[in-house]
């Protein structure tokens, strides 16, 4: 508390924060390594893409009203929702090419079938732009970062403005995890197994 007070940081906001990056509120972790392709690619789904299918319009909602109501306050709040806007649609054209493209490929090749009775195609185009968008989706969240101070809300944040900045702090910790387990675990196994074929 005395640290927050010289930082000029409320410490129950701080406690709040540190319980969020610290994974308090989300659920535990799995052993993505051990998993079968098939058997990430619906964690990944049931996990992540549930979370931000939540998520999103929610904080899409909060930056819009903080944006609104105190941009005039801070003149960085019009960026910040359009940050949060821009990863939200981003994020949400992003998770349904995985669904719909991506995901069945990687099942296909985990299973050995094709759905046309056709060999299972390449999975390294649709990996290597779902990489590129993921290092969109880092810096809007880098940006996001830098446009709050870290995720700090100011003395005279609303409670609406607190609890964005809360949940950028759980966004973006789930999201160094979803990435990690598509592009360290997923996406290299899918790749050599493409290559066994």
């Amino acid at each position: 508390a005395m640290a927050c007070r010289k930082q000029g940081l409320d410490p129950q906001t701080v406690a709040i924060m540190l319980d969020s990056a610290g994974g308090g509120s989300m659920t535990a972790e799995v052993d993505a390594a051990a998993m079968t392709l098939t058997q990430l690619a619906d964690h990944i789904e049931q996990t992540h893409h549930t979370y931000l299918k939540t998520e999103l319009p929610r904080l899409v909602e909060m930056a819009e009203r903080v944006a609104r109501k105190h941009g005039w306050r801070d003149a960085r709040m019009p960026e910040v929702r359009a940050c949060v806007m821009e990863l939200a649609d981003d994020m949400t054209r992003h998770m349904q090419k995985e669904e719909i493209v991506l995901f069945p490929l990687i099942r296909q090749l985990d299973t050995g079938t094709s759905r046309s009775g056709l060999p299972t195609q390449s999975v390294a185009e649709p990996i290597q732009r779902m990489q590129s968008e993921h290092e969109v989706a880092g810096q809007l969240v880098a940006r996001l970062r830098e446009l709050t101070d870290g995720f700090t809300p100011t003395v005279d944040s609303c409670q609406t403005r607190r609890a964005m900045l809360t949940s950028l702090v759980e966004l973006e910790s789930d999201l160094h995890r979803h990435v990690h387990k598509e592009n360290n675990i997923l996406f290299p196994r899918a790749l050599a197994k493409s290559e066994q074929r």
